[in-house]
């Protein structure tokens, strides 16, 4: 459990990263357009080869399917809440976040950053050895997300500690959801497994599709499907090597 926290802390560190280039760095809004773009990529290819692929060699076509739809209904349930109390434009880097309230703004990135974590912590599960195409996945995937939202909220009038101390809540909270995500299945069987790779597959793909693809291209336009590939071959060709 340890171990999975540990890595749980490494992808999310990224978080607070991207939070300071956001809040101290000058960066125009097309290339931040362009790493979400990237980290998008990095992030299906992570998705595909190592953990859907991984949850189907394991448990069999019933669970992966089961789990991608319950993780995308879960995740859109949740998004849809957080929709209605002002969070929809959370990851904007031009101030959308002005209307959000404060618990609008820490659920919705909780609710980011959890699927991502709990997929680091699963992947120790039978080989002992960390996914570490999941954890580069979602460390390059935080840096932009995190940046380009931390941009928007000093935009939005919010304080930089305010904006790092979020993020460190989110932080703490990824390396918890890594440990439990490798400690409560430990003895689970096959299927269970399975299904919770594949639950946080749906997530983060449903994410991506509703929140991260979107900002990426009204920030960056057509560029994006190139930057999207790059990451996307990027990621493969470690899961290769992997």
């Amino acid at each position: 459990m340890l171990e999975a926290a540990f890595w749980g802390f490494v992808g999310g560190v990224a978080l607070l990263v991207g939070a300071l280039i956001g809040i101290y760095v000058r960066t125009s809004t097309r290339v931040i357009g362009l790493i979400m773009a990237f980290g998008s990529g990095v992030l299906i290819s992570a998705l595909a080869f190592e953990l859907t692929n991984e949850a189907y060699q394991r448990g069999g076509g019933t669970p992966a399917i089961v789990g991608l739809a319950a993780g995308a209904l879960v995740f859109f349930g949740g998004d849809w809440l957080v929709d209605r109390h002002g969070g929809h434009r959370r990851k904007s880097p031009t101030g959308h976040q002005a209307g959000a309230g404060a618990m609008a703004l820490v659920l919705g990135s909780l609710l980011d950053g959890i699927p991502e974590s709990i997929a680091i912590g699963v992947s120790l599960l039978g080989g002992g050895a960390v996914g570490i195409a999941v954890v580069v996945a979602v460390f390059l995937s935080n840096v932009p997300e995190s940046l380009s939202a931390s941009a928007g909220m000093l935009v939005a009038g919010r304080s930089r500690g305010y904006i790092l101390g979020l993020w460190t809540i989110v932080l703490a909270v990824s390396a918890l959801s890594s440990a439990l995500g490798y400690g409560l299945l430990g003895g689970a069987p096959a299927w269970l497994v399975a299904g919770i790779q594949t639950f946080a597959a749906g997530a983060i793909l449903t994410m991506l599709a509703d929140t991260m693809m979107p900002e990426a291209v009204e920030h960056a336009g057509r560029l994006v499907g190139l930057a999207c590939v790059v990451g996307f071959s990027a990621a493969f060709l470690l899961s290769m090597a992997g």
